[in-house]
């Protein structure tokens, strides 16, 4: 079964655009890690609100990912965008 993960922030007032280019950049390096299946991002431009959606394989796959990116400085980098840290939460994927 997989694990559905969402990181919720909200964007520096004026860091949208920059951002972005940042996603376009760094989006393939997420989808082609091990074990992820897919990303998709959501935004509200009224409130800033900004929703990362993702399909791993497992936890443990997203909190290697992490890791990763936590030592590459990717992460550090990212949250220059933001007004806080993520708040992240693991979903197990229902089937009935």
């Amino acid at each position: 079964m997989t694990t559905w993960v969402t990181l919720e922030m909200t964007v520096k007032d004026g860091a949208f655009e920059a951002l972005s280019e940042f996603l376009k950049a760094n989006l393939a390096n997420v989808r082609g890690f091990d074990g992820a299946l897919s990303v998709t991002l959501f935004y509200d431009t009224a409130t800033r609100a900004f929703l990362i959606h993702e399909e791993w394989m497992s936890r443990e796959h997203h909190q290697a990912y992490l890791a990763f990116i936590e030592e590459k400085g990717v992460m550090a980098a990212l949250l220059g965008f933001m007004e806080g840290p993520p708040s992240v939460t693991y979903y197990k994927k229902l089937v009935m």
